[in-house]
């Protein structure tokens, strides 16, 4: 699969908390913890589970960075 997202981290699902419409992913990549809410039916759809390795993509028109 091809995208135009730069920012593709792979890493690892931790957790997995499914609401009534939306859930949340959590998602260790290295030392962080990177927290996605998708639709549940997404998660359903792609069977989403603890300890499946996905690519977390970031698409945004802004990224801060922090020093110090």
């Amino acid at each position: 699969m091809k995208i135009s997202a730069r920012n593709q981290l792979p890493g690892t699902v931790e957790a997995v908390v499914l609401g009534t419409v939306t859930a949340k992913v959590s998602v260790r990549v290295g030392d962080n913890l990177i927290e996605s809410v998708i639709t549940r039916q997404s998660v359903e759809d792609m069977n989403i589970k603890v300890g499946d390795q996905v690519t977390a993509v970031i698409k945004s028109t802004e990224i801060m960075l922090m020093v110090g």
